[in-house]
């Protein structure tokens, strides 16, 4: 390995309040909930559309769930608008929140436009300095170079926890025994699905049985199975999830699997992509070959992005421990309330779920200090890089519990501004006056 030394003046020509780094679901309620209190934000996203595993990780169904009142359900009352009759689905794993990708990217797209938000597409995320006035100097990669912007304060919502990384916060990746951290996914969908016999099945422990043909009756977990151990499905592929959409016969297809992948690093991400796109046409074919009703699929669409389950952590003040989703622990300091999630570890050392199948959890607290990394001046985390375990990651990395650290975030980088205070000395009880006069329960 060589190193270079890199010099070169910047244009740094605009300047905000909050810059918000990352723009999938934490990142966009960050950015609104800054925004909706006054403050001068910008988001950045590294992809051409607003949305992360929203819109381009193709992932359907939104999954987990919060006190009542939070952008959770503004977000999931924008994307129903349009489809007033579609089937309510209810599974172990709670209610199933179903999306249009296309048109979740308009509808989030108009969402932080009318919030004031400036945002910027196709702009990735190279370094952060400090200016000499003492705030923060994002410097930006897009078509013309390199640029600069200027914040007083940035929220992580990048999911890898990058900009928390650049700034030299304090990390943890991966399980407590041996840092290894869960598979990636590239979803996709299919279509022409014959609903009066095609199954949809929602995970490892569902026990859905095959309807008619050479395997009427088994368990589809247990058909599963037996093709990967013949060898028909990828090596680590033991169940083949199909979620229902908005639309009838189709399914949202949550399968492929590649463990072993750093997702910081660009050489671990392609080969990911390029193992996991492969692995689209054997489970498509096993589809068509052995689950009825499925005979006539194609496939609609498949996501343009990496899925990544886990990566960077960034220790906080205090965090979300294992205790704390086992036993529905409460919190003086509470943001977050009631954020309510399977434990849901897909094994990082093999197929299916590391601890057999999903744990329970109870409806647990998220603290203020769990979106505060210690160390780090007027930096903020929200989404699945908040401060927490591995085991308690596994429950609050789903986007309903994600949309609401990332409004928590907006209002207390926002008291932060109004007091003139960094973001560690904002007091609990102020964010929370916020948030429950926008009608956010934060206590029981």
């Amino acid at each position: 390995m060589c190193k270079v030394n890199y010099s070169k003046l910047i244009d740094v020509n605009k300047a905000y309040d909050v810059a918000v780094v990352g723009g999938g679901p934490a990142g966009i309620c960050a950015a609104v909930s800054a925004a909706r209190e006054g403050a001068n934000v910008i988001l950045i996203e590294r992809h051409g559309v607003l949305g992360g595993n929203l819109t381009a990780g193709y992932i359907s169904p939104i999954l987990g769930a919060v006190s009542e009142g939070t952008m959770y359900d503004e977000i999931s009352d924008l994307l129903a608008e349009n489809h007033k009759g579609a089937r309510e689905v209810i599974t172990r794993n709670g209610k199933e929140i179903h999306i249009d990708h296309e048109e979740a990217k308009q509808i989030l797209t108009r969402l932080v436009a009318d919030s004031g938000a400036s945002f910027l597409l196709s702009t990735a995320l190279a370094d952060i300095v400090k200016s000499d006035g003492g705030d923060y100097v994002l410097l930006l990669c897009g078509q013309s170079g390199i640029f600069g912007v200027k914040a007083k304060i940035v929220i992580d919502c990048t999911g890898d926890g990058l900009a928390s990384y650049l700034l030299g916060a304090e990390i943890k990746t991966g399980r407590e025994s041996d840092g290894r951290v869960q598979p990636c996914t590239i979803e996709f969908v299919v279509e022409n699905v014959d609903e009066s016999i095609g199954i949809a099945a929602w995970g490892g422990s569902d026990p859905v049985k095959v309807p008619a043909g050479e395997f009427a009756g088994m368990e589809y977990r247990e058909l599963c199975k037996l093709k990967n151990k013949e060898g028909e499905l990828p090596e680590n592929v033991t169940i083949v999830r199909l979620h229902r959409t908005f639309y009838d016969g189709e399914r949202s297809v949550n399968a492929t699997q590649v463990n072993g992948i750093d997702s910081t690093d660009p050489y671990d991400v392609s080969r990911a992509e390029t193992d996991l796109r492969s692995q689209i046409g054997s489970i498509h074919l096993f589809l068509k070959k052995y689950v009825p009703g499925f005979e006539n699929c194609t496939i609609k669409g498949s996501a343009s992005t990496l899925g990544v389950r886990e990566s960077r952590r960034v220790c906080g003040l205090s965090s979300v421990e294992d205790a704390d989703v086992e036993c529905g622990n409460k919190k003086s300091d509470v943001v977050v309330h009631n954020a309510w999630f399977l434990i849901d570890i897909h094994n990082p050392s093999g197929g299916g779920q590391a601890e057999g199948h999903s744990q329970p959890a109870k409806p647990y607290d998220i603290p203020l200090g769990a979106l505060i990394p210690r160390g780090v001046k007027n930096l903020l985390t929200a989404g699945r890089c908040i401060s927490g375990s591995h085991r308690a990651h596994a429950s609050y990395r789903v986007m309903s519990i994600c949309m609401a650290t990332g409004e928590a975030a907006g209002v207390t980088a926002s008291i932060a501004l109004k007091k003139g205070i960094p973001v560690a000395e904002v007091n609990a009880t102020d964010v929370q006056s916020v948030l429950s006069n926008r009608g956010i329960k934060l206590f029981d």
